[in-house]
């Protein structure tokens, strides 16, 4: 059918299963919804598919005719709907895989961005040799023009860690991490001189996990948690053998905050994070 999306973004997709939830939880058919609006049910099914878009008066009307009374949640839809975002991220768009794009939007317009990591330096926080170093680590070879390319798509993630109103941002990283030399000693050095650098901003908090903590088993498991404009609309993201998996389920999202949680209370305090890095970086 003409006008529909080829790709649907992952945020796309997110505002139709959140339409789909509603439905659901008034127990009504998409029949019975695209009567209400006096569409096909076919349209519905495209709009919950992510395949086409919703009107912000449409979007109401059908949160009306689920009984919603979250005016919230409907606001946060509505903006969903009618946003018209061209991020920096579009210009790759067909020269990196879509979940490049889709992570790069995530970020872009969360909350707030948490995210826990035991071999890598979190991508925001990451130089660009040592970015370069993993993405040429990669089996098989990257051609070196997508490599160029992945390497800028991680440099300009940092915009969400910039500017005047910079999105707060929470790294735990286990102190393998830290160790682990992606790239040679130089390289290394310098990106645990920039992790110190981001450290001391307000807005940014560095924990880091020793490997002398007892009786820590952790998850084990890279990920982040986004925040959206509502709980409800909160995002995790971990890591997948060739993608990343994004998560959008109440049980999943509680599960990966309890998780969070532990970790993080398990880590060092901010300040002693830094003299670790500290101590680790004069060591190379």
């Amino acid at each position: 059918m003409a006008g529909l999306r080829p790709e649907p973004t992952a945020r796309q997709l997110r505002l139709g299963v959140e339409l789909r939830r509603l439905r659901d939880a008034a127990g009504l058919t998409g029949r019975e919804a695209a009567a209400s609006l006096g569409v096909s049910s076919s349209q519905i099914n495209h709009i919950e598919s992510g395949l086409t878009g919703v009107s912000e008066e449409r979007l109401r009307r059908l949160a009306a005719n689920y009984a919603c009374t979250d005016e919230e949640l409907i606001s946060a839809l509505a903006a969903m709907a009618t946003s018209r975002t061209k991020g920096w991220w579009e210009e790759f768009r067909g020269a990196l895989p879509t979940p490049f794009l889709d992570l790069a939007e995530l970020e872009h317009h969360a909350t707030f961005l948490q995210e826990i990591q035991f071999l890598h330096i979190p991508g925001p926080l990451q130089t660009e040799g040592y970015a370069r170093s993993i993405f040429s680590d990669r089996i098989p070879e990257l051609p070196s023009s997508e490599l160029e390319l992945r390497v800028s798509h991680r440099m300009q993630r940092k915009a969400i860690l910039e500017g005047p109103d910079p999105t707060p941002y929470e790294a735990v990283i286990h102190e393998a991490a830290l160790r682990i030399r992606i790239g040679d000693r130089a390289a290394s050095r310098t990106q645990l001189a920039a992790l110190l650098d981001a450290s001391e901003a307000d807005h940014i908090t560095v924990r880091v996990i020793p490997f002398d903590l007892d009786g820590f088993g952790g998850s084990w498991t890279a990920m982040m948690l986004a925040g959206g404009a509502v709980p409800r609309l909160d995002t995790a993201v971990r890591d997948a053998p060739h993608s990343a998996a994004f998560i959008d389920s109440e049980a999943q999202l509680g599960v990966i905050r309890t998780l969070f949680r532990r970790v993080e209370a398990a880590s060092l305090e901010p300040e002693r994070s830094r003299d670790l890095i500290h101590k680790l970086a004069n060591e190379l």
